[in-house]
């Protein structure tokens, strides 16, 4: 059940003929909304259409470009025009400095005339640092200004994990959001050392990202991987394509896809699973031989309750951020000179946007749409910032308008704007989330049929979601394959 990204490559995976074999299950999709995609969507920016979700997806992963080939969409990959994005350090627009993982440096040297010369020496200094023990599990904030000092938390790693999660460094789990660097720390060594390894391997920079609906003027894991490989991809007309052109090819498959119908209750039954769909007032039940719950942290929390307290309660404890994105079609005259992709505002700098796309200069596809007005994306919201989302449309837009012309000094009179809200679009993986989500994985995986996944599980990003996806089908496909045939 749920019909993202999750739910439905859950769907296209147990249909698949090649793997399915002989019986390919038949497949309902149930989805609460009105429409399929989750935060991948496309919609109305004046006389234009635009992401008003996710805009792309890590190239560096193979899972979500396999979908895109898979959906018929492999024609209309896309690459950005250029990924140069500025930070706004102490009120001024600085270029973000390269031969970073996630803000952090392999070279110190790179940070001179961004952060101040003494943070630049302490940062050089790390290599004589004795190990840091990091457990487990330790948030990111402590390990990197443990080892490179506070600025580079504020001013680097904060706004390139907080453009995946919106969240804040000082909360998130290193293990989770950034592995590679969780590794290294648990090896012991040096951390600087550690990042111009990874730089140089294929697949630098993690598993996470470019999946953010806020997302700001890069990919956030742009800066760890090689130059030569692509860091990530669109879809030429938007990634919210990618969706629409699943479910269609789905209902080609013999799947229902279903909107506007709630899942509100699943329990077991003596062959399989009962879910309870639609109105309290006018209930449907709706029986299976095995379930994927596809859907956020929270409402699974809810649906697991009877049949997987344990699992339930954990999935309960995952926090989640609300962000929003303002979009802006621009005169062509009020965005000359332009600074690269975008801009990220670390929280530091108090402001309420928290990145902006120029969405015309990053990606031709975009820039193409309209002669006389260019598309930028303003990205509002962090976790425990819900008070920011709380303005009507009218004036989170004059507000954010107001923001941005301030941080670019620079007057905007946009031609037509739009608001997407996305409330608890983003789950927040505290430190222990690995051990969570193993130990869920396990709560529920022990029951036969029953299987989980989404942006809570692997990742937020696409390639992420949908690896968990394909993991989940596989694994309520095992089950349905080992039990004996009907009489």
């Amino acid at each position: 059940m749920g019909a993202g990204i999750s739910g439905l490559t859950a769907a296209w995976h147990l249909t698949d003929p090649a793997r399915a074999g002989d019986v390919v299950p038949e497949v309902l999709v149930l989805e609460g909304s009105p429409g399929v995609g989750g935060i991948l969507r496309s919609g109305p920016l004046g006389p234009v259409s635009i992401d008003v979700g996710a805009e792309s997806v890590l190239a560096r992963r193979p899972e979500a470009l396999e979908l895109i080939a898979e959906a018929g969409l492999a024609d209309d990959t896309v690459h950005p025009v250029t990924t140069a994005a500025n930070v706004l350090v102490d009120g001024v627009l600085r270029p973000l400095p390269g031969g970073t993982l996630m803000g952090v440096p392999g070279d110190p040297n790179t940070l001179r005339g961004f952060l101040s010369d003494a943070d630049v020496e302490r940062a050089a200094a790390e290599p004589g640092l004795p190990p840091t023990e990091v457990g487990d599990d330790v948030d990111v904030a402590s390990y990197v200004a443990a080892r490179v000092g506070r600025a580079v938390v504020d001013r680097l790693v904060e706004p390139l994990l907080g453009g995946v999660y919106a969240g804040h460094a000082d909360r998130l789990s290193l293990r989770a959001t950034v592995p590679q660097l969780y590794a290294a720390a648990a090896a012991g060594g040096s951390l600087l050392a550690a990042v111009r390894q990874m730089r140089a391997a294929p697949l630098a920079g993690g598993g996470h990202g470019a999946h953010a609906p806020g997302g700001g003027a890069l990919d956030p894991s742009d800066v760890g991987a090689p130059p030569v490989l692509p860091v990530f991809a669109g879809i030429r007309g938007g990634v919210g394509r990618l969706p629409q052109r699943l479910a269609t090819r789905l209902a080609g498959r013999g799947v229902e896809v279903r909107t506007g119908a709630t899942v509100r209750g699943l329990s077991r039954t003596a062959s399989g699973w009962r879910l309870v769909v639609g109105p309290a007032s006018a209930p449907e039940l709706v029986d299976a031989d095995a379930v994927v719950l596809a859907v956020p942290a929270a409402p699974a929390a809810r649906l697991l309750a009877d049949v997987a307290p344990a699992a339930a309660a954990r999935l309960g404890a995952v926090e989640t951020a609300s962000v929003g994105v303002v979009g802006l079609l621009l005169p062509r005259d009020q965005a000359v000179g332009l600074p690269g992709s975008g801009v990220l505002v670390p929280p530091v700098e108090g402001r309420l946007v928290k990145a902006m796309t120029f969405s015309s200069r990053k990606w031709a596809w975009t820039d193409a749409l309209d002669r006389d007005h260019v598309v930028v994306r303003l990205s509002v919201g962090r976790h425990g910032e819900e008070a920011s989302l709380q303005h009507d449309d009218d004036e989170l837009t004059r507000l954010a308008v107001a923001d941005a012309a301030g941080i670019l000094g620079r007057p905007l009179a946009p031609a037509a704007t739009t608001v997407v809200r996305w409330g608890g679009a983003l789950p927040q993986p505290a430190v222990g989330h690995v051990a969570l989500v193993g130990a869920v994985r396990d709560d529920v995986e022990a029951l036969p049929g029953l299987a989980v996944c989404g942006a809570a599980f692997e990742g937020v990003g696409v390639p992420a979601c949908v690896a968990a996806a394909r993991r989940a089908a596989s694994t309520v496909a095992a089950d349905l394959a080992a039990r004996p045939a009907p009489a």
